[in-house]
This record gives structure tokens, sequence and C-alpha cells, in this order.
């Protein structure tokens, strides 16, 4: 059990924790979302890659996601496959906090990278988001002076939960200023559709092989976190996107601790 050494500064936020001198802070409730596409070699996922003035994961390459608007779990919102209850069977959550946390996965997704998981109807999804009025309502959704519900409304469209299939749980550790509560889920993009560089948290977007990305992180070409390098991991064992959508999944909630080896902190992940 090696784990990964804190920097100083969070190796003394680590024992102020540990020792109850400060408090956990609370875990915020969010989705991320991988965006998968058939490339000419195999899967591909969509990757960001996080500025390196943010606050958190500063230079990191992400899936696109957020935490969820409180407005997430307004009933208002059209919705298609399965139900609310259905998705919370699905990610041990009540049925409010299931509806934020799908509402959360398809908002960010299209704030982040433009790519919507929504449609007319229930067997449709929506060919094409580009133009300046999807824009407008994009930059809206990110100011949130425009809510999904709203949007979706004004639109005519429902939100396609059926797009999504839930994959992993994580809690940043109790050591973090920041932490989130976060459901991993995959989709495919849509046909028609094309993921941008749209969000205004990342520099640079790319699309990966899975097995590709994980070469990267270990050259230190790129910088992942565990989460992500997990799930990369995940997908790399899958033989294209058909495989990842029909693989079974137990959902297992992680959330890394720290442990102290020979005087030096390190952080593990079970």
């Amino acid at each position: 059990m090696t784990g990964l050494p804190l920097p100083s500064d969070l190796a003394a936020r680590a024992r102020d924790v540990l020792s109850g001198r400060v408090a956990p802070a609370p875990a915020r409730d969010s989705a991320t979302v991988v965006v998968l596409r058939e490339g000419r070699e195999g899967t591909e996922v969509y990757l960001l890659r996080r500025k390196s003035t943010m606050a958190f994961a500063a230079g990191a390459h992400v899936f696109p996601g957020g935490t969820v608007d409180p407005r997430d779990t307004d009933q208002a919102v059209a919705w298609a496959g399965p139900s609310t209850a259905e998705w919370g069977r699905l990610l041990g959550a009540d049925e409010a906090v299931a509806r934020g946390l799908v509402c959360a996965a398809v908002r960010e997704t299209f704030e982040e990278c433009g790519v919507l998981l929504a449609g007319p109807d229930e067997g449709s999804v929506v060919a094409d988001t580009t133009g300046d009025d999807w824009e407008a309502d994009r930059l809206a959704l990110v100011d949130r002076s425009l809510a999904f519900a709203d949007f979706l409304a004004r639109r005519g469209l429902v939100l396609r939960s059926d797009l999504l299939k839930p994959w992993a749980h994580w809690i940043t550790p109790e050591i973090e200023p920041r932490r989130f509560d976060t459901r991993f889920f995959v989709a495919v993009l849509p046909e028609g559709q094309h993921a941008r560089d749209v969000g205004g948290e990342a520099d640079h977007a790319t699309w990966r092989r899975p097995d590709e990305a994980l070469d990267l992180a270990r050259s230190g070409a790129i910088f992942l976190m565990p989460p992500t390098y997990r799930t990369l991991s995940e997908l790399a064992a899958h033989d294209g996107v058909d495989a990842v959508l029909a693989a079974p999944r137990e959902i297992v909630t992680i959330m890394p601790r720290v442990v102290d080896v020979g005087g030096e902190l390190r952080l593990v992940v079970a």
C-alpha cells in the first residue's frame, strides 16, 4: 500500500482534519459524463484539460461535469427513459437527488462541450446544437440565468435519461478543502452532434482512446486524477462502445483515504 504522497500544504490540512482540529468540508452532489464515440482505432473518450488557474484539479484532464444546480431537481423537467425512482435505485439515492444528478449530467455536458442528450420525443435526439441561438442558451445555462427545465420547455425537448449509463460513484477525500459527491455516467455522442471546446473552465479539449490517455499519464505528458485514471482503465478493458454499454456495473462508493507510511501521509484508493 504505497499510495500517492500528499503535497506539503495538503498534508498539513490532512493532519488537521485527521486530528479533529478541522472539520471536513461537505461534499456537493455532482455528475460527470464520459462521452464516448467509436473511432477508427476503437473507443474514444472526450477529455477537457482544466485551466491551471482553477482552484480544483488545476491542469488535470477530466470528463465534462459539474455540481447539481438546485433547480435540477425541478419536477417540471421534461423526462424520457427510466423514472426518477429507477434512477434512485441505480444511484443509491432518493428520487429528488437522483433527478438532480441526471439533470446535472445532461446540463453540464451541454454546457461544457455542446453535447445535448435530449430530443423532441423519447425516440429521437437533437441532431445539431451549433448556431448563435444554441450558444446563447448554453451561456445562459452557464451563468444560471436560464433554468434547465425552462431551456427544455422553450425548445420543446425532453431529457433522454435512457442515453446515460451509471458507471461509478466517487467522493472527494475528507482532507480536501473542496469536496464533491460525484456520480459518473457514460453516454455515446449522439449522431450529428459534435463535441466542442466551449467550456470556460478548460483550455484544451481532445478525443483519446482510453489506453492512449493512460499511456500519456504514465509518461507524465498529462495529469489524471485517480477517478479519471480508474475510469479510463475500466473502459480500456472493453472492446468498443457497444461493449461498454453492455457491461454490467455494480456501483460501489469510493472515497480515497489518507494513510501514514513511515511518517509520510499518502492518499490511497481502495
